[in-house]
């Protein structure tokens, strides 16, 4: 079941270690009604692709031998309100320092069009809870975004595939260092709604066609 989505999470997780420290964070794909997603509490580069568990949209497991992410209703909640093909979830430093300090990151580098113009921060809840689900998804939905920060705690991607999240991830983490790092000189200077507005067209068609 969902062969596929399960070896895109058992090939991509290993990239969250560039992300994330330890098995802090979480990846999953999706098709239809259903998803595959990293096990909980195994290290990235030891998933092995039958066992990924894969859980329906009401969030029951309905295939793989190890228990899913401890965050699977967070992945849940985002999927049944917005579609994605695919969740990131880190604790990457830059971003988690923004979210230390309930701090947005705001349109500094054009390369944040990937997430909307703001990347939110969701308010604080305990890890793995629904409440946490439900403030991610307000967050998202609030500022039209397909990233948020989680308050004291990480980062939240999306995208359309697993490649596509990941990269959404790298570009937020990316844009929250130098705005950091900025913030630490002088006075960030935003883009403008319709500046960011031209990047995101232009993003649509960037990359090479494939036959």
């Amino acid at each position: 079941m969902l062969g596929a989505e399960r070896r895109a999470v058992a090939t991509r997780a290993p990239d969250l270690a560039e992300l994330t420290p330890g098995r802090t964070g979480n990846l999953s794909v999706r098709r239809d009604d259903h998803f595959a997603v990293t096990p909980t509490g195994v290290a990235y580069d030891r998933i092995v692709t039958d066992e990924v568990p894969v859980v329906s949209l009401d969030g029951e497991q309905v295939a793989g031998p190890t228990a899913p992410s401890s965050e699977t209703p967070m992945h849940t909640a985002i999927y049944r309100e917005f579609e994605p093909g695919a969740i990131v979830h880190t604790h990457s430093p830059w971003s988690s320092t923004l979210a230390i300090l309930h701090e947005p990151i705001p349109p500094v580098h054009y390369m944040l069009a990937l997430a909307g113009t703001t990347v939110p921060v969701a308010d604080y809840a305990t890890y793995g809870t629904e409440a946490l689900a439900k403030n991610a998804v307000s967050a998202m939905e609030e500022a039209d975004a397909s990233a948020c920060l989680l308050a004291n705690h990480g980062l939240l991607a999306t995208g359309e595939d697993a490649d596509a999240a990941l990269e959404t991830a790298v570009n937020v983490e990316y844009t929250a260092q130098i705005y950091c790092q900025a913030k630490a000189i002088g006075d960030p200077v935003e883009l403008s709604a319709d500046e960011m507005a031209d990047v995101a067209e232009k993003f649509e068609g960037y990359g090479q066609d494939e036959d």
